[in-house]
């Protein structure tokens, strides 16, 4: 069973194959025998999931059942899920059980999904590749000596290691489509303000954004049916009409003008990488699509942008991890000043003290013109260069990332060779932009994806032409050995 997509796993439980009790129990058993291998969850919800698919089950005898009810999904553990643990992958939080859900875990619930738990991340959702966890790293299930990418990392190897059929993920400047190219998976991340963010912990607000990974583009489009959409209780949502994902999967490509940014296949991209991509694009080629050479010459000023506009949000958001309210708190503090401190010290790791120092920094007197103010400028112009190349072109393409996925470890002390490996994804956070990452081959023996990014509102569009690479590619169907 754990080989098949959601769509064929949907239609399963539709026709009475398997129920949603042995479904989940299957997953549940994968997990309990397989996760060891991957470290992907930090919290794995078994009475309760299986409480989840035997009502399942009686909704879908009595003919109420939604497309997706009954299925087993994975949420990473940013998502507030009312009465279990949501840890944010940090000491900080690790006693913290949410009061209430998450406007995105609620239309899974609604939608009949099963929770079977919560996946490991970067702590508060900050790196590349999914090591500065409290719970560990998690590590790729195509070679476990490897990073799976991140902060979704968990979310990324669940699902490649089908221990879970799809997950939710988070993006806040790649950290769904990187660890998805990275474990041979799709993901997607739609434009900022289509997936509401109540309910999911903040890292940076102007530039976070719930999306769906899954196996296939399919797959993703059905889980995009359930979780979009506005929301009152995000003021960042946005009111426009929500598409049914799932409709224009199978229109043709014929037309279809693709850009190659000549910034994203310049110096810095392994050659490897390089290879495959351009392989894909040839696929698309043959499918009717017309390519056309076009330049986003700010690329490289989306990285010193984004770890300024980032870093400032984040030292504003985390600051009400205090050890006052809720969370971590010191062991007998002197007074409130030695609290503060000490709660903050022991609670927060490395990479997010870094990042706080950083944002505090930059918005602090004397220097927020010089940084925040100009890096928000900078943001403009990257925008601007997206807005002018959707003028020549429906779609851009390339790589996700540089490379594949490198050694555990291996570059946990170089936070800067980390922030190089989103130099291909930061810019459409900063944009709000929507992109979608498809598999795409295997460079140096480890899987890599293709980017898509959209115009606004135009996740359809994207999905439409991964599902159709997908028509004549078979990456998607790739699973890691020890997890067949």
């Amino acid at each position: 069973m754990h080989n098949k997509t959601l769509a064929e796993l949907a239609d399963g439980l539709k026709s009475g194959e398997f129920s949603s009790v042995e479904l989940t129990t299957h997953y549940l058993d994968r997990i309990k025998s397989l996760d060891s291998q991957t470290n992907a969850f930090i919290s794995v919800t078994e009475e309760q999931a299986l409480s989840q698919a035997a009502e399942a089950d009686k909704t879908r005898a009595a003919g109420d059942a939604t497309a997706l009810t009954g299925i087993p999904i994975a949420h990473k553990d940013i998502f507030c899920t009312e009465g279990v643990k949501t840890s944010c992958g940090s000491k900080m939080l690790d006693n913290f059980i949410a009061p209430y859900e998450s406007t995105v875990t609620e239309k899974c619930n609604n939608s009949g999904l099963i929770m079977l738990g919560k996946t490991n991340m970067d702590e508060f959702a900050m790196g590349s590749t999914n090591e500065s966890s409290f719970y560990g790293p998690t590590k790729n299930p195509w070679d476990n000596t490897k990073i799976p990418g991140g902060s979704s990392g968990g979310s990324a190897a669940a699902v490649a290691a089908r221990l879970a059929p799809i997950a939710t993920g988070t993006d806040t400047g790649g950290s769904i489509r990187q660890p998805a190219s990275m474990c041979g998976i799709t993901g997607l991340k739609p434009t900022y303000g289509r997936v509401s963010r109540w309910g999911m912990i903040a890292f940076a607000s102007s530039l976070d954004q719930a999306g769906p990974m899954a196996q296939t583009a399919e797959d993703a489009a059905m889980l995009m049916n359930s979780i979009a959409g506005l929301d009152h209780k995000d003021s960042t949502s946005i009111d426009t009409p929500v598409d049914d994902y799932t409709a224009n999967l199978n229109n043709g490509l014929e037309g279809l003008r693709v850009g190659l940014p000549k910034e994203y296949f310049a110096e810095g991209l392994d050659d490897s990488v390089k290879t495959v991509i351009e392989s894909a694009i040839k696929e698309m080629e043959k499918q009717g699509a017309i390519l056309k050479e076009i330049s986003l010459a700010t690329t490289s000023l989306s990285i010193p942008a984004y770890y300024v506009i980032a870093p400032a949000e984040a030292s504003a958001n985390l600051s009400r991890f205090d050890g006052v309210r809720f969370g971590h708190r010191c062991e007998d503090p002197k007074d409130l000043t030695d609290m503060y401190t000490r709660t903050r010290g022991e609670g927060f790791g490395d990479e997010v003290k870094r990042r706080i120092m950083v944002g505090a920094y930059a918005l602090s007197a004397g220097y927020y013109d010089a940084y925040y103010k100009k890096a928000q400028q900078v943001r403009r112009l990257i925008k601007n260069d997206f807005i002018k190349a959707f003028d020549e072109v429906d779609v851009i393409a390339g790589p996700t990332a540089p490379t594949t996925a490198f050694g555990l470890g291996s570059i946990k002390n170089d936070p800067v060779a980390m922030y190089l490996e989103d130099i291909f994804t930061l810019s459409v956070n900063l944009a709000g932009l929507p992109a979608i990452t498809v598999p795409a081959g295997f460079a140096n023996g480890m899987p890599t994806g293709l980017q898509l990014i959209g115009n606004y509102f135009q996740e359809s569009k994207l999905l439409n032409i991964g599902h159709k690479y997908q028509q004549v590619t078979d990456w998607h169907k790739k699973t890691p050995e020890q997890f067949a």
